[in-house]
């Protein structure tokens, strides 16, 4: 069993209370940390967590508790700082994304962890889920042979979907595309090399900055991948993780994953088309824990094992994810100007 504390307990916070951690059998809680009193106060009565398990402040639940584990599901901005501070304190991190607000902070704390020989982990949750890992397997396996062009679209209607972040700076590229950055990783097994970004914000919109963009990325080994991504669009929805299509040079990989909307959830897809073939549908097998469930359980088996499995996020890996999306912005802020990501990783 991992001992573990989780730190934010706000609106985000409550639901990895509720809905994750329960749920991930080799996590042992003992501790709850928030600074807002009325945050605390909700766990022990909706989720009757027992009183002398909650903490005011960090430092007092580590010098009261024998936790490893640091949960990290505060408000963005306060990402750096705390998990800075657990690590210092000596436990294990994992954080909801983005992990730090720069790619400074970021090197800093992939550096923290790994002189203290912790484990520091991003959740990125849609890693976790039967699309992108069978993606993943077949383009390693290199089912169709190599990949020449990978075309993504993600679409949701923002004001009638429930979104709240009307002044969020980049709602899309940090936001949202990041989950797509960093499964384009993730599945083709390779890293972004450049990328050019122009985004917008159109008539009647309610948003304060850009939510809709396109971008065209060059991976190391020649990939190119067209990414289209709206918060403002009113075609069909697209599953949270978008409709990929990916053109291999003996056939195409088509797939979507977290087909979630409004209340309801559906299955992960995938199909394949060979080259002149048929497009048939393939078998995807069921994740063990998906989703925030399958990014705990997979953080947990990291610190009671030593052992890092296939895919893992770990903030090493995360900082070209991050990098990747600071590289959108850069160009989005250029009109569309070519950016290597080797200059935003210097």
């Amino acid at each position: 069993m991992v001992k573990a504390l989780q730190i934010g307990l706000g609106h985000w916070g409550f639901s990895w209370s509720k809905d994750v951690i329960p749920n991930v059998p080799n996590i042992h809680m003992v501790g709850y940390v928030d600074s807002n009193p009325d945050a605390v106060q909700r766990v022990q009565t909706e989720l009757t967590i027992a009183p002398e398990l909650c903490f005011l402040d960090l430092e007092t639940a580590v010098q009261n508790t024998d936790a490893e584990l640091a949960i990290c599901t505060l408000r963005t901005e306060a990402h750096y700082p705390v998990v800075k501070r657990c690590l210092e304190l000596g436990l294990n991190v994992i954080v909801e994304k983005p992990f730090a607000s720069t790619i400074a902070q970021a090197k800093e704390l992939v550096a923290l962890a790994k002189a203290a020989g912790r484990v520091l982990m991003v959740s990125q949750n849609y890693r976790f889920q039967p699309g992108p890992i069978a993606a993943a397997e077949l383009i390693g396996a290199q089912k169709f042979g190599p990949v020449n062009l990978v075309t993504i679209n993600f679409r949701r209607h923002g004001p009638t979907q429930g979104y709240r972040y009307w002044d969020m700076p980049d709602p899309l590229l940090a936001d949202m595309s990041i989950h797509h950055f960093d499964l384009m990783r993730m599945v083709l097994g390779d890293e972004p090399k450049r990328v050019s970004c122009r985004t917008w914000n159109p008539p009647g919109s309610p948003f304060g900055h850009n939510p809709v963009g396109l971008a065209t990325i060059e991976f190391e080994k020649g990939t190119m991948v067209s990414y289209s991504g709206s918060w403002m669009s009113t075609g069909p929805t697209t599953p949270w993780s978008g409709d990929w299509s990916m053109d291999c040079s003996e056939g195409e990989i088509r797939w979507s994953s977290r087909d979630h909307f409004m209340g309801k959830s559906g299955p992960d897809r995938l199909s394949l088309r060979p080259l002149e073939g048929e497009e048939t549908p393939f078998d995807l097998q069921p994740v063990e824990y998906a989703d925030r469930v399958g990014t705990l359980a997979a953080v947990a088996k990291v610190v009671e094992t030593g052992t890092v499995p296939a895919r893992f996020s770990s903030g090493e890996d995360n900082l070209h994810s991050l990098a990747l999306v600071q590289a959108t912005i850069t160009s989005a802020s250029r009109n569309g100007e070519w950016v290597d990501i080797s200059e935003i990783m210097a």
